[in-house]
């Protein structure tokens, strides 16, 4: 599983998972608590089956290396 999550996208899932999380428990929904966890989650292991699967990677760090950089 190869993170395609990256910082800013991952504190924004996290924040927004913990906001639809209480919404779930004040309006007593199980369709916002399930969005939250599942928000929770995907941030918290920086990882997005939805991501995997349209190519889509928001990780800086998981792009594609420069070949002409040298890191030796």
């Amino acid at each position: 599983m190869k993170k395609n999550v990256g910082k800013i996208d991952r504190t924004i899932r996290l924040v927004l998972g913990v906001i639809l999380l209480a919404l779930g428990f004040f309006y007593q929904s199980w369709l916002l608590g399930i969005l939250g966890l599942l928000a929770i989650i995907t941030g918290a292991i920086s990882f997005c089956g939805l991501y995997a699967l349209l190519g889509i990677s928001t990780n800086k760090e998981s792009g594609p290396k420069d070949p002409t950089s040298s890191n030796n």
